[in-house]
């Protein structure tokens, strides 16, 4: 069965998801609608929508009019195995002394560095975003300034990926959290795959709010990579349940979103260490108060 791609832009978000709202009322009905920033400074947003036959173009014209869009494009995408496709075009990432693969790339794990399988149908938190390739690269410098953690949080761990890293090169407790079970089964999964099941405790919670989590507190070393509006509710929270010393490594930042950040974390004791960007986003390296 065919599929057709119905795409353009508009500047705004607010503009862009309103697009998107009314392509859901079309006829006939997507099967599905996406919006994306586009990184590449444009400013410019991608609206999408995907059908299973062709979509009305006196609509698309009238809903590109209404919100200031440029003009539609339809295209018929082949029939096609998407996984499979993924699969060849997601390389490995390399982060410091991790090499993150999928099974399709299982020969290319060097000797000298520390493997994590994450499959390409598992793709949020496979390494390859700026925002997980950011923490492990700064787990990395932490290991190599000779840190170490007997207790870590992984909080909205999506693979678990980062967990998993923690788990692989230290000895102790290790923690992962999502508000989505989808995403906790599939942790699950990403640990069985790599050999390292029961390694860490993959719990479906928002933000600290599970018994585990405040049983195994205060931690070493937190992991936070979600998005910033939970970051900074979350920072009176993380910082109750970081130990004196301890490090938290906060992600899904966008760069003009960092000093915000960093301020509401300081407001909570903990301080800004180092941050790197990677494309448009900002990983930060903090401190609590010893």
């Amino acid at each position: 069965m065919p599929t057709f791609t119905a795409l353009t832009t508009l500047t705004g978000k607010r503009e862009a998801e309103a697009l998107a709202e009314a392509m859901e009322g079309m006829e006939p009905e997507p099967t599905g609608v996406g919006v994306f920033e586009l990184e590449d400074g444009s400013g410019l947003w991608e609206v999408g929508g995907y059908f299973l036959e062709a979509p009305d173009a006196i609509e698309l014209a009238l809903l590109a009019s209404a919100f200031g869009a440029k003009d539609f494009v339809v295209s018929e995408l082949p029939e096609t195995d998407w996984v499979a496709h993924v699969r060849r075009e997601l390389a490995p990432v390399e982060a410091g002394r991790f090499f993150v693969y999928g099974s399709h790339d299982a020969d290319k794990v060097p000797a000298d560095r520390i493997p994590l399988l994450i499959e390409a149908a598992m793709a949020f938190g496979t390494g390859h975003h700026g925002t997980t390739l950011g923490c492990l690269k700064a787990l990395d410098r932490l290991m190599t300034q000779g840190f170490t953690a007997g207790k870590v949080a992984d909080i909205g761990c999506g693979t678990a990926v980062l967990a998993m890293a923690a788990a692989r090169v230290w000895d102790g407790t290790f923690v992962a959290s999502d508000i989505d079970q989808v995403a906790v089964d599939v942790a699950e999964a990403n640990l069985k795959a790599n050999g390292m099941e029961g390694a860490v405790r993959c719990v479906e919670a928002a933000g600290f709010a599970h018994p585990e989590i405040e049983a195994n507190a205060p931690y070493d070393l937190i992991f936070a990579n979600i998005l910033k509006g939970p970051l900074v509710a979350l920072a009176p929270d993380l910082a109750a349940h970081l130990r004196p010393g301890g490090y938290a490594i906060l992600s899904g930042i966008l760069n003009e979103q960092a000093d915000e950040v960093r301020e509401v974390y300081f407001q909570s004791g903990v301080n800004f260490v180092e941050d790197e960007r990677i494309g448009d986003w900002t990983t930060l390296l903090l401190q609590k108060n010893a």
